[in-house]
């Protein structure tokens, strides 16, 4: 049994009186394995950031189902959801989402404080990870005094410090300098080999490329996926850049 499946998802929105519909999707159906690293890729408009929200259980599908580990994501009582996100996903976002008043110690903390997990062993459970990032000369310090990749890498140590089933990424080389993007692009493939889930949205090419699979999402459906076989980074690369080219001019990608 695949970790995600997605299926025949649906997505309609209605404006405030309901005189108008936009269909946000149409019919998405994937799955994704347990260890496997998936970008998601399409257009502004193609319902990709609605895709990842109902992922995220942040919003409901008007139609279809989205299992995770075999729980419908439907069923979870509005009274729960905090705690299955918190327990299930892991989240790292283009604007990073720390909160200033806090040091970076403490917005890694700041999930295992709402599940109520001692001190002691919060402290046990951040070492590793700071060591393996990079950051625990910085854990101190507040957000503003840092720099972007390393606010990117401290938003991964909380989104990974829970062991989540899997790691949602919103475009999380938006924010950063082509450096601090390789850096953080290179640590996202270290922990995927450690075997954590991730499914990416993005808009770039270059972090698609160190995914194992892409998927293309075009007018609210998938249109077209890539398999990463035995790519490089580069061929993979060449080939999102083609695949994108054919689908903005509205051509067939088994053309």
């Amino acid at each position: 049994m695949a970790l995600l499946e997605v299926k025949n998802l649906k997505k309609i929105y209605s404006t405030r009186f309901g005189s108008n519909q936009v269909q946000a999707l149409s019919d998405v159906n994937f799955s994704v394995e347990n260890g496997e690293y998936v970008a998601i890729m399409g257009e502004s408009g193609s319902g990709k950031t609605t895709l990842l929200n109902i992922l995220a259980a942040l919003d409901k599908a008007t139609s279809g189902e989205v299992l995770l580990n075999g729980k419908n994501l439907a069923d979870v009582k509005e009274a729960n959801i905090a705690e299955f996100r918190r327990r299930n996903l892991g989240f790292v976002f283009q604007d990073f989402n720390l909160l200033d008043t806090f040091s970076i110690e403490d917005n890694i903390f700041l999930p295992l404080v709402l599940a109520r997990t001692p001190y002691k062993k919060m402290q046990q459970m951040l070492t590793p990870i700071a060591e393996k990032l990079g950051i625990t000369e910085l854990l101190k310090k507040y957000p503003y005094e840092v720099s972007g990749g390393q606010k990117q890498r401290a938003a991964v140590a909380r989104a990974i410090i829970t062991n989540p089933q899997i790691i949602l990424a919103d475009e999380p080389t938006g924010a950063l300098d082509s450096k601090a993007s390789d850096h953080l692009l290179e640590l996202f493939s270290d922990i995927n080999k450690s075997g954590q889930t991730i499914l990416m949205v993005t808009h770039s090419t270059k972090a698609a490329s160190h995914a194992n699979r892409i998927i293309f999402i075009k007018d609210g459906k998938v249109f077209h996926q890539i398999y990463r076989a035995d790519m490089s980074n580069e061929e993979l690369y060449e080939k999102i850049s083609n695949t994108l080219v054919v689908i903005a001019a509205g051509g067939d990608t088994n053309e």
